[in-house]
């Protein structure tokens, strides 16, 4: 998977389509990843205990990889990931300005 922890990336499809932010989390065994504020849904959680109170929690769910686009930190666009090999090292460049990422 070419997506890391920390890149920014744009919402392509769904309910969040258009907002855009950063990847908290990786799954590359499902190809999901968790984007910082966006698929939120709310959650009623009872109470375990009587002096513990019922609440409304925020849950953050894993968008699958296909809705989501890479958005370059130097150009800006969203874009796919390339690689390139210069002196026995291996670096993820941007498709569009081939930018170092």
């Amino acid at each position: 998977m070419k997506l890391k922890k920390g890149d920014i990336v744009a919402v392509v499809k769904g309910k969040d389509a258009g907002k855009s932010g950063k990847i908290m989390k990786v799954n590359a065994s499902e190809n999901s990843v968790v984007v910082e504020n966006i698929n939120q849904y709310k959650r009623h959680v009872k109470s375990r205990t009587q002096t513990k109170p019922s609440e409304i929690i925020t849950i953050t769910k894993p968008l699958p990889v296909a809705n989501v686009a890479f958005l370059c930190p130097k150009c800006k666009k969203q874009t796919r990931i390339g690689y390139s090999i210069e002196k026995g090292e291996k670096n993820r460049i941007c498709r569009k300005c081939n930018a170092k990422i």
